[in-house]
């Protein structure tokens, strides 16, 4: 893939910041949005405008078409059986949310076990500490490897009988680890629990299979993948959707009401109450065309290679320290410079025009686990380039002898 033509089908992107022509590295928190998603909300709100699943009219028609439309095109996209079990939520934390305060009480009672790990962004723990609490569940940890990642022998070993819900995320967004999820899912599935995957990190950049990874639950994020803000998805087995009760109660989502009690639609819109995130479900079906058309494989090998890039150019820089595994499939680099802030480091990098990530990155139980009040990160994807990861070592430097 040629990294620079694809730069310019993102506007963002043609501009100086501070005076320095602009390199974006912070894309795990939000990638960037090309041409083909702007022009397709822009057509959206310019010509098919109108309320989903209500009104007989032809603009009301269209609408429908087009986020029932986006719902079969991610279905296809992760590997779902069936469009029945994709939900539209805001994002991963709301997808992620379902799944706790929905699934989670009926599935867990005191002295049952929680897992999950210490690297989770707080989406995906603070659910289920709530759980733990309200229930009076335990919830426990699968202890990292010096590297930051997951030994599948140290799952097996917290993995019991009393276990009811394994929560992962498929790639660290700090650590640039990618988890064995499928593996991990049948150690869960031997044990009765269902397995839930964070995928926001996981799918922008690599091919998601869900029926492959064999989780029960798979939650993800349009804006990290050069989609809209406030959409995201929730996949889920359709047997396990159909036994949760929706959470959100109002219009759209009801089949009857009566005075004293309300039956409720199939799946998935009995999830979806309220007018529903249209322009964003429209957006998210034009950055998956978007993506699929430069090929999932084809921008795993770029950031595997740009990765590698990064690592090597960094790690020539005296007192640089660099987070995680050497070797990583996702173009995400975490540092710390010696004795400079990240928030010092992110600072003078801006006025250079370089755009990193700074703080503790939603991961506090592990800033502690690596003993680091924050890090500075910088994400890499389809827009960059070595030339970028050379601006950043070269900025780096500088940074160094301005701070010393």
């Amino acid at each position: 893939m040629n990294a620079e033509l694809i730069k310019e089908q993102f506007p963002i992107l043609n501009q100086e910041i501070n005076g320095h022509p602009l390199v974006y590295l912070d894309s795990a928190a939000t990638a960037q949005k090309p041409r083909a998603v702007l022009d397709a909300l822009k057509h959206y709100y310019e010509f098919d405008n109108a309320n989903v699943h209500r009104g007989v009219h032809t603009l009301g028609s269209r609408a429908t078409d087009a986020y029932e439309g986006a719902r079969e095109k991610v279905a296809k996209f992760i590997g779902a059986a069936h469009t029945k079990e994709i939900v539209f939520t805001r994002g991963t934390t709301t997808a992620l949310n379902l799944v706790a305060s929905s699934y989670g009480p009926s599935a867990v009672k005191s002295g049952d076990e929680i897992v999950i790990t210490p690297m989770e962004h707080h989406s995906n723990l603070i659910p289920w500490q709530q759980l733990a609490l309200r229930t009076g569940a335990t919830l426990k940890y699968i202890p990292l490897q010096p590297d930051g990642s997951i030994a599948l022998d140290e799952v097996e070993k917290i993995i019991t009988d009393k276990t009811r819900i394994v929560a992962t995320a498929y790639v660290s967004n700090v650590l640039g680890v990618v988890n064995p999820v499928k593996e991990i899912a049948a150690i869960a599935h031997k044990h009765g629990a269902v397995m839930v995957v964070d995928g926001a990190q996981s799918t922008p950049h690599m091919k998601v299979d869900v029926q492959n990874l064999d989780c029960d639950f798979y939650a993800f994020s349009g804006h990290k993948m050069c989609g809209p803000t406030g959409i995201g998805v929730l996949y889920g087995k359709k047997h396990l959707l159909e036994s949760m009760e929706p959470i959100e109660f109002g219009g759209e989502m009801i089949d009857d009401v009566g005075l004293h009690e309300s039956t409720w639609k199939e799946l998935p819109w009995k999830f979806e109450g309220g007018t529903p995130i249209i322009a964003g479900a429209v957006g998210l079906a034009a950055a998956i065309d978007f993506l699929q058309e430069i090929g999932l494989d084809e921008i795993h090998r770029h950031e595997t290679k740009l990765a590698a890039y990064a690592i090597g150019r960094l790690s020539e820089i005296e007192g640089i320290t660099i987070y995680g595994p050497r070797e990583r499939e996702v173009g995400l680099v975490t540092f710390n410079l010696d004795d400079v802030h990240p928030h010092d480091v992110a600072t003078v990098l801006d006025a250079s025009g370089i755009a990193i990530r700074a703080g503790h990155h939603c991961c506090q139980p592990l800033m502690r686990w690596l003993e680091a009040s924050a890090t500075a990160r910088a994400s890499l994807y389809i827009y960059n380039t070595e030339q970028d990861i050379d601006r950043l070592a070269e900025a780096l430097i500088q940074t160094k002898e301005y701070f010393a």
